[in-house]
């Protein structure tokens, strides 16, 4: 007789824990990711914690040190090496039984305190702040770039764009100063999530602290961790750490992806702004003269695939409860990593792009000439030299480009004085007092950008004085990560010079 729906599961899944897909699905694939991403942050919690217990006379120092040694003869390439067996839940309990072997049970004794939960969220943290910090240094670089192609390219001059359509003259410059701006909100943005990764779960336990009179304090400063999560509850069930950190690096994914999407056209042969570097442009294979931009078009993909992965992170928190759970843990803690990494790696490409290119001067300040893109600057003088509203004076330039553009004139080159005055009589009754050097000026992409001195414009002038700013917040941004790098450095070697006393591995 054939064998039931049930009982065909329960000879392929078995009847001990762990059943085989589980083990497939969920556990393997996290004792994988935790042995490349978590052991680290997880020795580094054990001898952090060991020290603290013993500070409080918890753990004896003759014990501390058999355990500290059982902690230091960990063989971590053995075990990267190994397989997931389900012999052991996870790695965690498959450390926690080598120590015990090697120790004795006073490694059990290292758990005094302390629980899976306090202890995983901690981890989880460390390994977070670890990817975050190298993140943020190269987004630093990248506006290092930017910063450096704003001041070589102060006087390149290009028609600016809105709503896709030609606009007004402006300079290469003054777009990538407004890359500047909105990459160092995302870094900032970054930074405050670090800052909010940073805090210590140890001493919070299951759920609800110890009855052990530990010292939650010393073990934050041991692990480098700037501040304490106060509430128990709080520290092992929060997750807005991950989520405000996702929502960072999904935001900097989408700024940056609107600026990809404007250099491939950019780049086209259409506009012809630039030439990307042969090692960032591919070949077509029947296509003789084809130069594709694919380092640019990948970048722009991979960005929406960060922003992909955040969202993950984002609906996985969604509707959880709140407290200690699986779904903020092993399953959605690769996304958030996968993303970092993607996103590193694309600051990292884009600054070799951008510093490479060959930028078109004589192309784009030849489109700005012959476009329309300059009669703001008309309409303005007009109000200044005639006393017109601007109303008035916008009224009449508009008048007159639509009359070049009906006799099929496509640029302020055929607009000529007795044309302007014909139009203005018709709209204002009088001739404008404008001189032929005067509209000539008006008519001037160089004097358009000239005059726009103000704050936050792209006038030569004024974008020295932006750059020299720039350059300050630059030395701001480097001395925050040289200051995080070096606590978190501080803090390590605190907890390896009492490891090594302990266990003599200096001698």
């Amino acid at each position: 007789m054939k064998n039931s729906l049930r009982e065909q599961i329960i000879k392929k899944e078995g009847k001990a824990f762990p059943s085989k897909t589980y083990t497939s699905l969920v556990l393997e694939p996290a004792y994988d990711e935790a042995k490349r991403e978590l052991l680290d942050s997880m020795i580094e919690i054990h001898n952090a914690h060991l020290i603290m217990l013993v500070e409080q006379g918890l753990v004896g120092k003759d014990e501390a040190k058999k355990i500290a040694k059982a902690v230091s003869q960990l063989d971590q390439d053995e075990i990267q090496a190994r397989s997931y067996t389900g012999e052991f839940e996870d790695l965690f309990f498959e450390v926690e039984h080598a120590l015990i072997e090697d120790a004795g049970d006073i490694a059990g004794n290292l758990h005094i305190a302390r629980s899976r939960n306090d202890m995983g969220i901690a981890i989880y943290r460390m390994t977070l702040r670890k990817k975050l910090l190298p993140l943020i240094e190269k987004a630093i670089k990248l506006r290092e770039a930017l910063v450096e192609m704003t001041d070589e390219h102060k006087e390149t001059i290009m028609i600016g764009y809105t709503h896709t359509q030609q606009a007004q003259p402006t300079t290469l410059a003054h777009y990538l100063n407004a890359m500047t701006d909105m990459l160092t909100r995302d870094i900032v943005r970054l930074q405050a999530a670090y800052k909010t990764v940073n805090r210590s779960s140890m001493g919070a336990a299951a759920l609800t602290t110890s009855g052990f009179p530990i010292n939650r304090e010393l073990i934050k400063d041991l692990l480098g961790f700037e501040e304490m999560i106060d509430n128990a509850w709080d520290a092992v069930s929060g997750a807005d750490y991950i989520a405000e950190t996702a929502t960072a690096v999904q935001l900097s994914a989408l700024n940056l992806g609107r600026s990809m999407q404007d250099f491939l056209l950019w780049g086209t042969q259409e506009f012809g702004a630039f030439l990307l570097s042969a090692p960032y442009v591919q070949i077509s294979s029947i296509m003789p003269q084809k130069r594709n931009p694919v380092s640019i078009e990948h970048m722009r993909a991979l960005l929406s695939s960060v922003a992909g992965d955040c969202q993950t992170v984002l609906l996985m928190v969604h509707n959880t409860p709140f407290g200690d759970i699986v779904d903020t843990e092993d399953d959605m803690q690769p996304y958030i990593w996968k993303a970092i990494e993607k996103l590193g790696g694309i600051y990292e490409l884009l600054t070799s792009v951008l510093l490479t290119m060959e930028v078109n001067k004589e192309t784009l300040l030849k489109r700005a000439k012959e476009s329309f893109a300059n009669v703001t600057e008309l309409a303005d003088t007009i109000v200044r030299k005639d006393g017109l509203s601007f109303r008035q004076a916008h009224h009449v330039v508009s008048s007159t480009v639509k009359e070049l553009t009906a006799s099929g004139k496509t640029s302020l080159e055929s607009l000529t004085l007795e044309l302007l005055n014909d139009q203005s009589k018709k709209v204002v009754g009088k001739e404008s007092a404008l001189t032929e050097e005067e509209l000539a000026l008006a008519l001037s992409p160089e004097y358009f950008i000239q005059i726009r001195d103000l704050e936050g414009g792209p006038s030569p002038s004024r974008m020295e004085k932006t750059i020299n700013k720039r350059l300050t917040e630059q030395e701001e941004l480097s001395g925050w990560l040289n200051e995080k790098q070096a606590h978190l450095n501080n803090s390590a070697e605190k907890v390896s010079g009492v490891i090594i006393e302990w266990t003599g591995a200096n001698e």
